[in-house]
């Protein structure tokens, strides 16, 4: 989807500054995955945890002594703590289709989604150029927390809303919305036609699938 390119560009990673220059890979890297790990434990406040995840996606992007795989084994280190990705599955599903699948089917149907919204955002990682992140003050609604955000470059402003819940004392994004289109309202109408069509394991089967490379934006 190529709504989902710019809002992984940035919430993917998280630490303080590190120094590219380094000729020691593995000093980076453990650098890099230490500091990632810091700044999710250490910030409970979500506004300063996006922010920081903004400054530290920049570093790690840039850092030139960083291989892709290096960079995609980071991401994945830090990404669990911040996307509800069991959530975002069920919601992306929908009640009604959920309750068609037994035990089994679900945690298949988590495992395969979560795998296609990481293999999503690992290939586009590396789009980012010279875009900035513009943070309005969040927005509480009920139990949950709306974080805007305008991604910025020079000739092109998009708008983005991360939606964050808490879970055990931590907030977690379990949607995000990009110029008004919810990234989970968008794969559950895909869900919904597929299952409208045909069987829950024509579902998974698709899901099996490599999804269709997004092209880079302009």
């Amino acid at each position: 989807m190529k709504i989902f390119c710019y809002a992984i560009c940035f919430l993917l990673v998280a630490g303080q500054s590190v120094n590219a220059d380094s000729k020691d890979p593995n000093y980076v890297n453990e650098l890099l995955r230490t500091r990632a790990e810091f700044v999710v434990k250490d910030s409970k406040d979500p506004e300063v945890l996006l922010r920081r995840i903004w400054d530290a996606t920049i570093n790690v992007i840039k850092a030139e002594d960083i291989d892709r795989r290096t960079k995609e084994n980071l991401i994945d280190k830090i990404i669990n703590p911040i996307f509800d990705f069991p959530l975002m599955s069920k919601l992306a599903l929908g009640r009604k289709n959920w309750s068609k699948l037994n035990s089994q089917q679900r945690e298949k149907f988590i495992d395969l989604f979560v795998k296609r919204l990481r293999n999503s955002y690992r290939g586009k990682i590396l789009l980012y150029t010279n875009q900035t992140a513009s943070f309005k003050p969040g927005v509480h609604k009920k139990k949950t927390l709306q974080i805007p955000m305008d991604l910025v470059s020079e000739d092109h402003k998009l708008a983005m809303l991360y939606k964050l819940r808490k879970m055990s004392e931590r907030w977690k994004i379990y949607d995000l919305e990009i110029e008004g289109v919810s990234i989970v309202l968008t794969y559950r109408s895909q869900f919904d036609d597929v299952l409208g069509r045909g069987t829950v394991e024509d579902l998974l089967s698709l899901l099996e699938k490599p999804a269709i490379p997004d092209k880079p934006s302009k």
